[in-house]
């Protein structure tokens, strides 16, 4: 993905600093080749040898040092494929708007040729200054891309937005710029959302999914140029665009669109929350309340997932188990007894990893044994590992 790929990692002179150390060292183990420009104000937070030793390259600090060779700026500038300036201070962003390039950094930027992404990072209230705002809004017109920032606790003690974004969540922004179009034409089908089961006209049985994870997965497929379908249950969310959305309401409606769509699907990727059982008998008229209790004769509903599972051929398929203790265990089980590729496996009493949030904490299992463990970060971005892998598990299918 970033084997052989040239980045530039401009740092700026924040307290930030320091995580891009971290960054630069992930872009090293993705196998990039990484070149590191430091201004002079960087360099009170973090000596240039950090970087020199983790790239094994020499770290350019001076934009008329003559122990480089050539027009170094010039060179930096035009032969990298991505430029990253993290931290992006609010310094080097008013430079570069305004066309100002007065040290090694601002000059590589405003003489790239590739794309040129800033990592904000400053005080909240400078962040939220009408001129910095404007710079960042006057760049991004121009076509400059931004990766944060975060809002959480600043080095100055404040709490806001004006947080750099993790080196974790750069790296794989980073990753993704270079994967668009890796699932061109690949056709995805992706079920997301709860099923509702009807007891009487008025009132349903459920559960507490939003249909945001599997959203994210059919929007990031999408962009990743695959042909997505999404047989989706009730949920509160705009229909994705590009994307084929049919509405199902029970789990044997559910059932149906997916049993349909699934021979010509190359991936099959279930996130659906499907109701394991149903009211036995429904009424067609709303049940009145009584002084007796209520009894409701359940039946189960069928098992999608490992109805599938025995359907495969070639088709990756990829599951998903929300639990609430035992994950390995549970997730080690149903990943081999319905015969998936993958399983995405999250403990939904953890917080940050429910229902209906934005963010997610999972393990990724792999049928062939490895588990990846992520960090808590946006559905988006788990729906992107979540790609990451399924593109390369076809890549491996097919002996690429």
């Amino acid at each position: 993905m970033l084997t052989g790929r040239i980045i530039t990692v401009g740092i700026a002179g924040g307290i930030a600093a320091y995580k891009s150390a971290e960054l630069v060292s992930g872009l090293v183990k993705a196998k990039a080749k990484v070149r590191v420009i430091m201004t002079e104000g960087a360099q009170n937070f973090i000596r240039p040898m950090t970087f020199s030793a983790l790239t094994g390259n020499a770290v350019f600090t001076d934009m008329f040092a003559d122990n480089h060779g050539g027009v170094t700026h010039i060179e930096l500038a035009q032969n990298a494929d991505l430029l990253v300036v993290a931290p992006a201070t609010a310094n080097i962003i008013g430079k570069v708007a305004n066309g100002i390039a007065d040290d090694m950094l601002s000059t590589v930027i405003l003489a790239a040729s590739c794309e040129v992404v800033f990592c904000p990072a400053m005080n909240t209230v400078m962040y939220k200054n009408p001129v910095v705002q404007q710079n960042i809004k006057k760049l991004r017109q121009l076509g400059y891309a931004f990766i944060g920032p975060n809002s959480g606790q600043l080095a100055c003690g404040s709490t806001g937005p004006g947080r750099m974004s993790e080196p974790h969540e750069i790296l794989h922004h980073i990753k993704q710029m270079f994967t668009a179009g890796d699932l061109e034409g690949v056709k995805i089908l992706v079920s997301a959302g709860p099923t509702r089961e009807p007891i009487d006209p008025v009132r349903y049985i459920s559960n507490r999914s939003s249909g945001k994870m599997g959203y994210s997965i059919a929007k990031a497929a999408r962009d990743r140029g695959a042909k997505v379908v999404l047989v989706s249950g009730p949920v509160n969310l705009p229909p994705p665009e590009g994307v084929t959305v049919i509405k199902v309401e029970t789990a044997l409606q559910m059932r149906r669109a997916m049993l349909e769509n699934f021979p010509d699907s190359d991936v099959v990727i279930k996130s659906a929350a499907v109701a394991d059982y149903r009211p036995k008998s429904v009424s067609d008229k709303k049940i009145k309340k009584s002084h007796d209790p209520m009894v409701l004769a359940m039946e189960k509903n069928p098992d999608i997932l490992a109805e599938l599972g025995r359907m495969k051929g070639n088709q990756v398929l990829v599951g998903f188990a929300a639990e609430t203790g035992k994950l390995d265990e549970y997730a080690r089980l149903k990943l081999r007894q319905k015969n998936l590729d993958l399983l995405v496996a999250n403990d939904v009493s953890v917080p940050g990893a429910g229902f209906d949030v934005d963010t997610n904490i999972v393990k990724i299992f792999n049928r062939n044994g490895t588990v990846i463990d992520l960090p808590m970060m946006t559905k988006e971005e788990v729906a992107k590992h979540i790609l990451d892998l399924v593109a390369r598990y076809r890549s491996e299918q097919s002996g690429e």
